[in-house]
């Protein structure tokens, strides 16, 4: 028996709500689809600056409000009818970060060529500069609409 073998095919996307994350989860899933993999959706967030610390409530509520941002934007990418196994997860850290700690295991990284935090003209964001040098397998970089 080969032990090297994972238990579950995963692919992973960092979605962050912009059209070329949406671009590239549709692309995740249609591959899951090919390969027998499933998808994993995760939408990183940061509490914002302030002074002292934030209540636990402000923590929570931002917190539901990025699972639903996640959510909703599965649900503008791939519709109701999901072909493959989608584990959406909204986590607090640094996109760039828990991207490349998601990508150990895992068959594949897509993300966008750049999200909300990208200028115009940008070849490639910042976070998939650094999902592309760091990531501990394949990473693929889906354009979203030239719209």
């Amino acid at each position: 028996m080969d032990r090297n073998i994972p238990a579950t095919r995963r692919i992973v996307a960092g979605v962050d709500g912009s059209p070329s994350s949406r671009q590239a989860l549709r692309w995740a899933v249609g591959q899951a689809r090919l390969t027998g993999a499933e998808v994993e959706a995760v939408l990183c967030w940061l509490l914002p600056p302030m002074y002292g610390r934030a209540p636990t409530s402000v923590n929570r509520e931002l917190g539901h409000a990025a699972e639903k941002v996640l959510a909703q934007a599965v649900a503008e990418a791939v519709g109701d009818d999901r072909p493959v196994e989608i584990r959406e997860s909204a986590v607090l850290g640094n996109a760039a970060e828990i991207l490349v700690e998601r990508s150990r295991g895992a068959e594949l990284l897509v993300v966008g060529s750049r999200g909300h935090g990208g200028f115009a003209g940008a070849l490639l964001g910042s976070v998939g500069q650094h999902c592309v040098q760091h990531a501990s397998c394949p990473v693929v970089v889906v354009r979203g609409d030239p719209r």
